[in-house]
């Protein structure tokens, strides 16, 4: 015989409503009760009836994550599964289910998004990346459907987002490379349609000029979030005349095949080429040499990202429209004291 929301509240003394303000997370209920109230349901074996609550509450209690393109980068960098972790962990905890979507091109996720919010198959939608001018926010905000980007939208300060203070990461991880001795810093940028690309970049350039530094375009090199740009990367830098003697990489990933590219020519880290990263993922510490690299938050980002927006969704609309998630540098042995070469 199925369990029903009258039999819990019957057995935990307490009315209908309350065990539906259990299950919707309503800040109104106490901890005790909840905890209560959920031992009870797990001791009855009652599961939520989906589509009654979803009639009642005129919710699908169900997020969308608009997934990046290219879908190489995805399967291949860690940054996008810890982020997925984050968003799943605190959405689970809330209540919420999470569908993924993507397209190849930018109409088909213009279509993806159509159908998740005309469709109202979910309350609100995560973007995991920022872009210029992206046709995805403008949609949203014209359709007033709920979302919050990862990342933050120059073109508009009122989107709701979780980010980092990528200005100040990057400056943050040139101004270590200064500390080294370094004069000649490079930098191996993303694509710059990418505000994060735009906002780390910023910060390397601040930092030379800040210490009077030279730049030289020739040093900054823009690719992809994948190994094989940081391997092309590493090709172009090594045949100039006059190369750095240290870069700043605007990924872990990509730094992994600047690394592969330096051992098949003999190259070593740090002394001949000192390098430095960012995301901080599981595998830069057993990298070989461990890397240095900026811890941003992955999780983090993804878990308050679905905390805002799950506030959203439930009429508790933040002030404050950006998030910044703290970031932290982390030393390894690819920056520490290089023999740095002049040649």
């Amino acid at each position: 015989m199925t369990v029903t929301i009258k039999d819990v509240a019957k057995k935990a003394g307490v009315s209908p409503s309350t065990v539906s303000r259990v299950l919707s997370n309503n800040p109104r209920i106490s901890r005790k009760t909840s905890r209560i109230v959920k031992e009870i349901m797990d001791e009855m074996g009652y599961h939520t009836n989906v589509m009654a609550r979803s009639l009642v509450s005129n919710k699908t209690f169900t997020i969308g994550m608009i997934l990046p393109r290219p879908a190489e980068e995805l399967f291949q960098n860690h940054f996008f599964a810890e982020i997925i972790r984050g968003i799943t962990t605190q959405a689970s905890r809330n209540g919420f289910d999470v569908l993924m979507t993507t397209g190849n091109t930018e109409q088909d996720e213009i279509q993806a998004v159509t159908r998740l919010s005309k469709g109202r198959r979910v309350d609100g939608i995560i973007l995991l990346q920022s872009r210029k001018n992206d046709p995805l926010i403008t949609f949203l905000q014209k359709e007033k459907f709920p979302f919050v980007l990862i990342g933050h939208y120059a073109e508009d300060e009122q989107v709701h987002c979780v980010d980092n203070d990528n200005i100040q990461a990057a400056y943050d991880a040139t101004l270590h490379l200064i500390s080294q001795g370094h004069e000649r810093i490079g930098f191996v940028s993303g694509p710059p349609y990418l505000t994060v690309s735009q906002d780390r970049l910023t910060g390397y350039q601040k930092a030379l000029v800040d210490h009077g530094l030279r730049m030289q375009p020739e040093w900054i090199v823009e690719g992809e979030f994948l190994q094989e740009s940081g391997y092309r990367a590493m090709s172009f830098f090594m045949s100039l005349h006059e190369r750095p003697t240290a870069l700043v990489v605007i990924d872990d990933i990509v730094t992994f095949g600047i690394l592969r590219g330096l051992n098949e020519l003999g190259y070593s880290v740090p002394d001949d080429l000192s390098l430095i990263s960012f995301n901080n993922i599981s595998l830069a510490e057993l990298s070989s040499p461990p890397l240095s690299s900026i811890d941003i938050g992955i999780y983090q980002l993804g878990y308050m990202a679905s905390q805002m927006l799950i506030r959203i969704i439930q009429g508790d609309i933040p002030q404050q429209t950006r998030m910044i998630v703290p970031h932290r540098l982390m030393i390894r042995q690819s920056s520490l004291y290089p023999k740095i070469k002049r040649s």
